[in-house]
């Protein structure tokens, strides 16, 4: 029963990074629409975000086979 209810827990653990990763790029595409010459500028940003929004899933599911 333990090891459902922690992929549970996980599974609304992932919410959060999976709208996190959505504003990332959505902000992104929203910036390179309105200045297409600062895509330079905003791409390293938006993967540096999505990275580390990303690692909290990661984590999440180490604590859930962890725990």
């Amino acid at each position: 029963m333990d090891g459902s209810l922690n992929m549970l827990g996980y599974g609304l653990a992932t919410v959060g990074p999976g709208l996190a990763v959505g504003l990332i790029f959505a902000a992104y595409i929203n910036g390179v629409a309105r200045q297409p010459e600062a895509q330079g500028r905003l791409q390293p940003i938006a993967i540096l975000g999505f990275a580390l929004a990303e690692a909290l899933a990661i984590i999440g599911i180490a604590l859930a086979f962890v725990l």
